[in-house]
């Protein structure tokens, strides 16, 4: 293999210098073409900051249960829906070129693939949410660009309060709700337990010691009734038997000393009976009373009888039909006070009956009243809980529309682009120039290789297979002369507008496409 001989190369490249600089301009001339005819595509992008709660959770607990990534989906899908994109489309008036005539869904369609939202999340916080995220939107007019994504952020942060207000609402509507609930329920069970204990008053657990000592009182008083009766019916009896001795004594004649022996011994009864009644009642007791009103009235018909005697000794039978009157309004009385005791003993037997089955039946009251209180205590708690949450869900409302809750806050707003994100310049220009060079060298060593004519003396020596003697320069005319120097100076002037479109392809590189021509307008306005 030969070596490489680069001054075979540079030769070619100075024979064939032409067809590279015009091979070179032409194609910077077609990527300039391009990057002119072909359609700017800019991007506008916004920074929205996640802001956490103003206010400490220590004070204000948040009733927004959805974690931040997952009200991002839904806020993006309601941004990104077809009727806030309509409205879009229509107040920016996108789309609305000439000769443009598409349909409005491809519109929406359109303007959805347009709209990129990046996430970024922050390992710091709690199972990594998000901490930011980036709206951005591509357009071909910059203002438009710019308005438009300042639209979307604000759409995301009016979403987002909206979101944030309304679950919160719906929350404390619902606690409002169920505490609605609860204490009507409440009320009816307060009702039932007022209703059972008026319909069992006497009868609760609470009053069983008070119905046992009522039932003991009535079973003493009971015993009491019975004693007392059983001495009414002995007095009775004993009533009945001195009427009937008495009755014996009326067939003869009664002497005074018989009516006195009669009524001394009457009277001695009846002491006798005041004496057992004192010790077992006091004075105030009724058959006391009683009795001692009757020792009273017959002392005092004794007397009167005696004074009658004194004047009319012949009427034997005055005092004999006195003790008999006596006696027989006695036995009335004794009568009297046996029904009323008996009426008592029926009265404190029933009321025993009573109390005894209020006191059988305390267990099963107490059962039931645990079971309605049991009802009660749950739907208590459960108000009071409910109670409280619902004050807490007041307080987490209005801290949302006081927008003191977690909210969206931009912190670096959309600006006009300055330099087209499609296509790509520094892409184009950088491959133009390398196409550019790669074509005019090649196209100049392809003609290099169909020239056929002998370059050099070797190589007639070698194609020949004679030795070269001698080798005799070109001569050169002088017209010929002047049409290489114009030459020269076309190839400089070409040379030169290469290097100048070479240049101004690197400013516009550097500073950007719409920048250069806003300045060359400038400068052949002024």
């Amino acid at each position: 293999m030969d070596n490489f001989d680069i001054s075979k190369y540079i030769n070619i490249a100075l024979k064939r210098k032409w067809w590279i600089i015009i091979t070179f301009l032409v194609s910077i001339l077609g990527g300039m073409t391009y990057l002119i005819v072909t359609p700017k595509i800019y991007e506008a992008q916004t920074l929205i900051l996640v802001q956490a709660q103003r206010v400490p959770e220590e004070f204000v607990r948040s009733i927004v249960s959805t974690t931040i990534d997952d009200r991002l989906k839904t806020i993006t899908q309601q941004v990104t829906s077809r009727t806030n994109l309509e409205k879009i489309i229509s107040e920016y008036g996108l789309y609305t070129s000439s000769g443009n005539d598409m349909l409005i869904d491809k519109k929406v369609e359109k303007l959805r693939q347009l709209i990129s939202i990046d996430v970024s999340t922050d390992k710091g916080r709690r199972d990594s949410e998000t901490s930011a995220f980036t709206i951005s939107f591509q357009g071909d007019d910059p203002k438009k660009v710019m308005e438009v994504t300042n639209a979307l952020a604000s759409n995301f942060i009016t979403e987002n309060l909206k979101i944030r207000e309304e679950q919160a609402l719906g929350t404390s509507d619902f606690i409002t709700d169920e505490l609605g609930t609860i204490e009507k329920q409440l009320k009816t069970k307060e009702e039932e337990l007022k209703i059972y204990r008026e319909k069992y008053m006497g009868g609760l657990p609470q009053q069983l010691e008070t119905n046992l000592k009522i039932l003991e009182g009535l079973r003493q008083q009971l015993d009491q009734y019975n004693s007392n009766l059983r001495d009414a019916e002995n007095r009775r009896d004993a009533i009945l038997r001195d009427i009937l001795a008495g009755d014996g004594q009326i067939s003869r004649p009664d002497t005074p000393q018989n009516q006195a022996s009669g009524g001394k011994n009457d009277l001695l009864s009846l002491k006798r009976e005041l004496e057992a009644l004192l010790s077992r009642y006091t004075l105030n007791h009724p058959d006391v009373i009683r009795l001692k009103e009757l020792i009273t009235r017959i002392e005092k018909e004794n007397a009167q009888a005696k004074e009658k005697a004194g004047e009319s000794p012949d009427d034997e039978t005055i005092g004999m039909g006195t003790a008999d009157q006596t006696m027989r309004k006695q036995l009335e009385d004794v009568k009297l006070t046996i029904s009323h005791l008996k009426s008592e003993i029926e009265k404190a037997t029933s009321q025993i009956t009573y109390y005894q089955k209020m006191v059988e039946d305390t267990p099963k009251r107490e059962q039931e009243l645990i079971e309605l209180n049991r009802d009660y205590e749950n739907l208590s708690e459960n108000y009071k809980s409910l109670r409280n949450r619902q004050i807490e869900a007041s307080i987490s409302l209005s801290m949302e529309k006081k927008q003191k809750g977690e909210q969206f806050r931009i912190i670096d707003p959309a600006k006009i682009p300055s330099t087209p994100i499609k296509p790509d310049f520094k892409k184009i220009i950088l491959l133009t120039l390398a196409l550019g060079l790669g074509l005019g060298c090649g196209v100049a060593y392809l003609l290099e290789m169909m020239d056929t004519s002998y370059k050099t003396p070797e190589e007639a020596g070698d194609d020949l297979k004679i030795p070269v003697l001698a080798s005799i320069p070109l001569l050169v005319t002088e017209n010929e002369m002047m049409m290489k120097k114009k030459k020269e100076i076309f190839t400089g002037i070409f040379v030169f507008l290469g290097f100048f479109v070479a240049a101004g392809f690197i400013i516009i590189t550097l500073t950007g496409f719409d920048t250069t021509i806003g300045y060359v307008k400038g400068i052949f306005g002024g």
